[in-house]
């Protein structure tokens, strides 16, 4: 099972310590991100790497602004990956990927 890797002072400090604004923030990347994973099976069910593009790209970045590492780095690879018209690494990690949005309910 891959690590979520949540850096929870970092998500404090982009709300400027508002534990409220945190939680709201993380429910809205755990539906966006939802969205995103539908999007990114559908790319990967038919070999679509803009699609993978996009998708990966889009959990990157909400990722990153929340400080959730894991999902980070995760889309960042598929991301690549689906640039170089690619859905091999997007596939392969589908299921990991797919844990590590399992695991934002753990933080909600």
């Amino acid at each position: 099972m891959a690590d979520l890797l949540w850096n929870r002072a970092f998500a404090l400090e982009q709300t400027a310590d508002d534990e409220e604004l945190l939680e709201e923030l993380l429910v809205l990347f755990r539906d966006s991100a939802a969205s995103d994973l539908e999007l990114l099976r559908q790319a990967i069910a038919t070999d679509d790497a803009a699609g993978v593009v996009r998708a990966a790209h889009s959990l990157k970045g909400a990722s990153a602004s929340l400080g959730i590492e894991g999902i980070r780095q995760l889309s960042m690879v598929m991301e690549s990956d689906g640039r170089n018209n690619s859905v091999t690494v997007a596939r392969e990690n589908l299921a990991a990927l797919t844990d590590l949005l399992d695991q934002l309910k753990t933080l909600i």
